[in-house]
């Protein structure tokens, strides 16, 4: 190619934005995200520059390791998207649990229900990286603990220190119940009731119903006035029943 041809090529090239250092820092990140999301981690940073649109050595200086970009994408995806507001909410007495529960739910799968979410915590899983052990860590203190709690609390139970086995059982049980939920429609791309509210309020229903009959309890009950079933199907259950 001529020099000529190569005058005219650069001259026809997109030139990049000049961002601020801050700007230019949150423009890889983000790429980044979309490209662990899409690619998995198995990818080395040559790729992910050359994905980006950016050097190598540019990539460095903004992210000295690969590691500390996958930690860096963990805290923005999964730590940053955590709503302090929540903490309130689940621990608020003066409202039912069942109204808590289900405000909560409703909120916190607004969040995680997105591809680049759910694909990130898959691909992470699969690649036995800290991303998974670190984000069940957090769910299991800020929110299954929490639930354990309030349930124990409405429910006129003594409080403990640390909840039992059994207890987190259920409450992984209860919460891995909405949150594949989320994979089935996302990942799998499979067919699901979009009613994503109502889906969550059944299932707490359930959930509280399960424990208090469990435990010989009773908290107030479903989070919903709603059937669980439609009173054609209750009918025709109860003619199932031999006497």
């Amino acid at each position: 190619m001529t020099k000529k041809a190569l005058i005219g090529k650069a001259a026809a090239a997109p030139r990049r934005r000049r961002l601020s250092p801050e700007d230019r820092r949150r423009e890889i990140l983000h790429a980044a995200t979309i490209f662990f999301s899409e690619e998995g981690f198995n990818g080395g940073t040559r790729e992910l520059a050359q994905k980006i649109g950016v050097t190598q050595p540019l990539l460095y200086r903004y992210f000295p390791s690969k590691e500390h970009l996958i930690k860096e994408v963990y805290r923005t995806v999964y730590l940053e998207r955590w709503d302090p507001a929540w903490d309130r909410l689940l621990t608020d007495r003066t409202q039912p649990i069942s109204k808590r529960f289900e405000e909560f739910y409703q909120a916190y799968t607004d969040v995680i229900f997105t591809r680049e979410w759910m694909r990130i915590y898959l691909f992470s899983g699969l690649k036995g990286l800290d991303i998974n052990r670190w984000y069940l860590d957090v769910v299991q203190k800020k929110i299954l603990t929490r639930i354990i709690q309030e349930y124990r609390h409405e429910a006129g139970l003594p409080p403990q220190k640390k909840a039992s086995a059994i207890e987190l059982e259920l409450a992984w049980a209860f919460h891995s119940g909405i949150f594949y939920y989320g994979m089935r429609k996302l990942i799998y791309e499979a067919p699901v009731l979009e009613d994503k509210n109502r889906v969550i309020s059944v299932t707490l229903s359930v959930f509280l119903i399960g424990i208090g009959r469990l435990f010989g309890t009773e908290t107030g009950g479903a989070a919903s006035d709603k059937p669980l079933v439609s009173p054609a199907v209750s009918k025709a259950r109860k003619k199932m029943v031999r006497p």
